[in-house]
């Protein structure tokens, strides 16, 4: 099953921890100096905020899947949507190694189909290597 992806741009880390903690009614389940996300149940979705976002506010939005097969598939009614999408495969984005496609919707909002495989090292780029290239909007995660 998928789960909705959202991340939002922050200026005081701190203080919006404080807040959407006592929002969702838990802590965060990743805790970096500039980085903090959720992965609730109820709702179902991958909340993520940053320091880091190219823009404070609503940066990107996106689809978490749980394997593959289920990105694939996304992958594919992407191009049947006959949008852009860029994939980038084996990316390390918000402490996280993952595929995904990078795609803008027609408002040009970007959004984020991912798969994750493992817990990075890094906030973005490859582990230890330069920041990733990819989907001029990649930027809203792996900038």
């Amino acid at each position: 099953m998928k789960r909705l992806h959202v991340h939002v741009g922050v200026n005081d880390l701190k203080q919006s921890i404080r807040f959407y903690a006592t929002l969702f009614g838990a802590e965060p389940t990743v805790l970096r100096d500039d980085y903090a996300k959720w992965q609730l149940d109820d709702p179902r979705v991958n909340f993520a905020i940053s320091t880091f976002a190219s823009k404070k506010g609503l940066d990107h939005l996106g689809i978490q899947a749980e394997n593959g097969e289920e990105l694939e598939d996304i992958g594919q009614r992407l191009a049947a949507a006959e949008v852009s999408a860029t994939p980038q495969k084996g990316a390390t984005c918000c402490y996280a190694k993952s595929d995904k496609y990078w795609t803008l919707d027609p408002q040009g909002i970007a959004w984020e189909s991912f798969h994750t495989m493992e817990a990075g090292l890094t906030y973005s780029g490859r582990d230890g290597q330069p920041k990733a290239e990819g989907h001029a909007r990649a930027k809203a995660c792996c900038g």
